[in-house]
């Protein structure tokens, strides 16, 4: 069971999560959307993505350049984020387990 002092980490955690989540939505309620913010937010998640999978890749082998080039092309397919970022953690992870 964990310590005291890791639960009451945790509930920092949480409460730090909650804290950006409401002034999310506080501040967008703020914001006048333009087709610019628009165009900004729908960009903000592939720019995280590419923000997380680019220093794995530039470290990685070549499981992650593989799933690299899977993501690449699944996502040219079928323009979805989840379903690109998946095949290509099947690809990375199956490459991994056979070297």
């Amino acid at each position: 069971m964990p310590g005291w002092d890791m639960l009451v980490l945790f509930a920092c955690l949480m409460a730090v999560t909650y804290a950006c989540r409401v002034a999310g939505f506080w501040l967008m309620g703020q914001v006048k959307v333009t087709p610019r913010v628009e165009a900004a937010l729908r960009a903000a998640p592939s720019c995280v993505m590419v923000g997380i999978v680019a220093p794995a890749a530039m470290r990685g082998g070549g499981p992650e350049w593989a799933g690299l080039v899977v993501a690449g092309a699944a996502m040219w397919i079928c323009r979805r984020d989840l379903p690109s970022a998946l095949a290509a953690l099947g690809v990375v992870a199956l490459l991994r387990a056979w070297t």
